[in-house]
């Protein structure tokens, strides 16, 4: 106990960092996985996340541990942006009734979509960004990234979308009330499908809420304070093309019991 006397260290301090030592040695395998999967995430999952993603890989942890390591290691997943997305609109007018009442979750798929289009601004450079989600699993059904917010993006989205989807009659689909879901040819194309158009009110962007969050956390976690990370316009809509894929195939979600998007659709479809 020499060590104790030189350095005045109380015996019960000693034995006590001792003890915290010992237990975090014991558990290397798992610290390594706590980085791993934050690394591999890009800093964007905060320790429930990453808590479920260690069960799915077999690990029976508790939230608390991994809450505790992250401190410890000064793992801090990036957080959510409070600046408002710039959302493209037109002339308001009523051409739908709001079918959704903030009822954004579906039992199945296909029953309810949302859609809308949000603008990024790259030192000056914009592009802008169109994408379907579905009300059922959050996941991106089909989108457009256009340097153009017209009508000919709005067109390609509904054309990937509906190439997927055979029988889409009795789908809600909600939208704000911008110019190109006005657009004659647009609700033409969705009467055809025997698709019912919905709308926001006026002055409500709480009511296309679904779309809000998305757009909120797509640019927290791959465009906000991340800017100078992307020399071009063309660069950023390749990590736009990136994150989509990310989010529909890898990020996990705690209301889908651990799933990403799509996971969770083809498990619940067994």
């Amino acid at each position: 106990m020499i060590l104790l006397k030189v350095s005045g260290l109380a015996k019960s301090v000693y034995y006590y960092t001792l003890s915290k030592t010992d237990k975090d040695d014991k558990n290397k395998e798992i610290i390594n996985k706590i980085k791993e999967i934050f690394i591999n995430n890009k800093e964007r999952y905060g320790y429930r996340r990453i808590t479920l993603e260690l069960r799915n890989q077999g690990y029976n942890i508790n939230h608390k541990k991994v809450y505790r390591v992250m401190i410890k290691l000064g793992l801090k997943p990036l957080k959510r942006n409070k600046r408002k997305y710039s959302s493209y609109k037109g002339t308001v007018g009523k051409i739908a009734d709001n079918y959704i009442n903030r009822e954004f979750y579906a039992d199945k798929p296909n029953q309810k979509w949302y859609t809308d289009v949000t603008e990024f601004n790259l030192r000056g450079e914009k592009c802008y960004l169109s994408p379907i989600l579905d009300g059922f699993n959050g996941e991106v059904v089909s989108y457009n990234t256009s340097k153009s917010p017209n009508l000919e993006q709005i067109n390609d989205m509904l054309n990937k979308a509906f190439n997927k989807n055979d029988n889409l009659e009795g789908l809600i689909f909600h939208s704000d009330q911008g110019w190109q879901y006005q657009h004659q040819s647009y609700q033409q194309r969705l009467k055809n499908k025997g698709i019912k158009q919905s709308m926001s009110r006026k002055g409500n962007s709480m009511d296309n809420g679904m779309m809000e969050n998305f757009f909120g956390l797509l640019k927290t976690e791959m465009f906000y304070d991340q800017e100078d990370k992307y020399k071009n316009i063309d660069e950023l809509i390749l990590a736009i093309d990136d994150y989509i894929n990310y989010y529909n195939y890898d990020r996990i979600k705690v209301k889908l019991k651990g799933l990403s998007p799509v996971n969770y659709r083809l498990q619940s479809s067994n």
